[in-house]
């Protein structure tokens, strides 16, 4: 049988996932279409929950050597989750999510991938996971000097069509890409030598398949959605500091008016949001996972007012700072 049981999965050693990926390739071949997808999303889905059992963070998520890759396995429904994402392709093999991004609402299922065009706020949660089936998936960061390199080498228009968050069934080429990804962290003398090809031959599936209207235009220096990232840049790397429009729509080479509106129909904020945002989430992660209290959070990503900054935490996750954090210990000391 070609799926293994989690602890089986677990007690492996990475080098026997090679062997067995091999040897299970050589059997899924003289199978019916169908039935060869099948068993290779199967060996997928457990090359990605033996990984991230063994290398999960608290929050289910596991970063791997390999840039922009990673995973994410969790065993119960978790709560709301804050981020802006970024440009990412996330291929969900087992257990259920809805992602809210704007007013949308979307649910990703087995079969599913959802990619993100844009620098987003997004608000997410698993709806579906246990330990007998928990949630899994695996994710990729869009690299955007690669899809340059290949719209250019594909000699395509822009397309301009194309929503900038989509789900998709996963077709498999992205399937296959991704499991040869995860064979490849057994050997990570090679993930240096190997993962360009294999992030540029995941660029190219993905431009061609049903996702390519939508990720097509990240492809071009000029268009709009791009020089917006430049300024998404700047606001990542500096969140804390006091940037104008003026400072943004300069990193962006547009001018502040035309930068404004395009920053808004990118990322469904304006700029000052976006970086309100950013501002929020990290404090919120220096006082759940580092420990830090309100105000020392505040003033570390940029606020001067400790009572503003509480203010706009309460409207953004439903509770005032400390009282979240109190909340957090109590459920962790009752788990």
């Amino acid at each position: 049988m070609l799926r293994l049981t989690r602890n089986c999965c677990v007690a492996r050693s990475y080098a026997g996932f090679a062997y067995s990926y091999k040897s299970a390739q050589a059997h899924i071949a003289g199978r019916p279409a169908r039935a060869q997808n099948q068993a290779m999303n199967n060996l997928l889905l457990n090359a990605v929950d033996r990984y991230a059992a063994a290398h999960a963070e608290p929050s289910g998520m596991a970063i791997t050597p390999f840039d922009g890759l990673s995973t994410m396995r969790l065993t119960a429904p978790n709560e709301l989750q804050h981020s802006i994402q970024k440009p990412l392709v996330c291929l969900v093999l087992q257990g259920a999510k809805q992602v809210t991004i704007g007013k949308e609402p979307l649910e990703l299922r087995p079969g599913n991938s959802m990619l993100i065009s844009a620098d987003l706020p997004a608000v997410s949660q698993i709806v579906s996971a246990s330990e007998q089936e928990p949630y899994l998936a695996i994710a990729l960061e869009l690299d955007l000097s690669v899809l340059t390199d290949l719209t250019t080498a594909m000699e395509g228009a822009p397309v301009q069509n194309g929503a900038l968050v989509q789900t998709k069934p996963t077709q498999k080429e992205l399937i296959t890409t991704a499991l040869r990804m995860m064979e490849l962290l057994d050997k990570p003398e090679s993930i240096p030598i190997l993962q360009a090809q294999l992030v540029r031959e995941m660029h190219y599936w993905l431009l061609v398949g049903e996702h390519g209207p939508a990720i097509r235009r990240l492809g071009w220096p000029d268009a709009h959605v791009r020089r917006v990232a430049r300024a998404v840049s700047v606001l990542r790397t500096d969140y804390a500091k006091s940037l104008s429009v003026e400072q943004l729509a300069s990193s962006a080479g547009m001018s502040p008016s035309s930068f404004f509106n395009h920053f808004r129909k990118v990322t469904t904020l304006s700029p000052l949001q976006f970086q309100k945002k950013l501002r929020l989430i990290e404090a919120r992660r220096l006082m759940l996972t580092g420990g830090s209290t309100a105000s020392h959070a505040a003033f570390t990503v940029g606020y001067e007012s400790v009572s503003q900054f509480t203010r706009e935490y309460r409207r953004m996750f439903g509770l005032p700072p400390a009282q979240e954090t109190q909340e957090a210990k109590r459920k962790a000391h009752a788990g």
